[in-house]
């Protein structure tokens, strides 16, 4: 109990002294954006044909019910991920966003697969190609 109280004071105090929440975790799906330094990071699965395999098993295990078989999402409330505004971001950056996932668009955080499983997530994704963008 009074552990809980200790946080209700410091989130009061924290809202009272200005610090904006929104600015920890992104508002929406048009803004979430990867930090720099992680959109940066370069992925050691990018020559392992293997991955790709890797990364359809594991997407076809926790993604596909949001994202659907072809990625396109459109069968379900999940982001394309065949779209340009996807497949133009770095692998860093794809990455980022399996890891931490989107509290505003219901993504869940990934983190408790491996960092290879995520980095093999990413490379199957870019299997994905829209030609129809929608």
């Amino acid at each position: 109990m009074r552990f809980s109280s200790f946080l209700i004071v410091v989130a009061v105090f924290a809202c009272l002294a200005g610090f904006d929440f929104a600015q920890t975790s992104p508002a929406n799906a048009d803004t979430w954006q990867a930090p720099a330094d992680a959109a940066a990071q370069p992925n050691p699965e990018k020559d392992n044909p293997a991955a790709t395999r890797a990364g359809r098993k594991l997407f076809m295990r926790g993604c596909v019910t949001c994202h659907t078989e072809d990625g396109s999402g459109k069968d379900s409330n999940g982001h394309n991920l065949r779209s340009p505004q996807t497949q133009e971001q770095s692998d860093g950056a794809l990455f980022w966003k399996i890891t931490h996932g989107n509290q505003t668009n219901g993504m869940p955080p990934f983190d408790s697969l491996s960092e290879t499983d995520r980095w093999d997530i990413v490379r199957f994704l870019r299997t994905f190609k829209d030609s129809d963008e929608n």
